[in-house]
């Protein structure tokens, strides 16, 4: 695995002397994409005392160098991943048990793990009360629902309610000819 350092290194030598070809071989594809060689060159050419200063700053003592990754999934989902010691290391990771400091921090969970429909992970990002009140309620739902054939279903029309063993209510409706649960709780 190529070191952060030498790369940083690298660059703080084609920005000291000022080499925009240097500094547009070390740019991604993608960044390529959007900024030609001649661009590049302009820019390093507008902006040389500040690359100097940059490279002064990206070598200097306190200068710390960090490696990172991030994941993105089909679904927006991140992994934020860090290289030390010669490995990367899961820093942060939306599918992984929560561990929000903030307020915004947590919503941003929650929506994340709806958005991907995952029950696992609300589950996680839930505080234990409220979990295990939502497993008992599915527990009770699941358990009112074991013979469907014995409750008593009150239909009118394209409507239909049934009161399920254990305090719910399911209510239904009939859609082109098939029925779907229209609500539960």
């Amino acid at each position: 695995m190529p070191d952060p350092k030498a790369a940083a290194d690298e660059y703080a030598r084609a920005a000291d002397r000022g080499d925009a070809d240097a500094i547009y071989a070390m740019m991604t594809s993608t960044a390529q994409k959007s900024r030609s060689k001649d661009d590049v060159r302009r820019l390093v050419d507008e902006q040389r005392v500040e690359l100097k200063e940059q490279a002064k700053q990206v070598t200097g003592r306190d200068a710390r160098i960090e490696a990172t990754a991030r994941l993105r999934y089909e679904d927006g989902e991140e992994a934020q991943l860090e290289l030390r010691d010669g490995r990367f290391w899961i820093t942060s990771s939306g599918s992984l048990p929560g561990g929000s400091r903030t307020p915004e921090q947590a919503l941003d969970q929650l929506r994340r793990v709806l958005a991907r429909r995952s029950y696992a992970g609300l589950m996680r990002v839930l505080t234990p009360q409220t979990r295990a009140a939502v497993e008992q309620d599915l527990r009770s739902l699941v358990e009112g629902l074991e013979r469907p054939e014995t409750l008593r279903v009150q239909v009118t029309g394209d409507s239909a309610t049934v009161i399920v063993p254990g305090g719910h209510t399911v209510k239904l409706k009939r859609e082109g000819g098939v029925w779907r649960v229209d609500d539960f709780d």
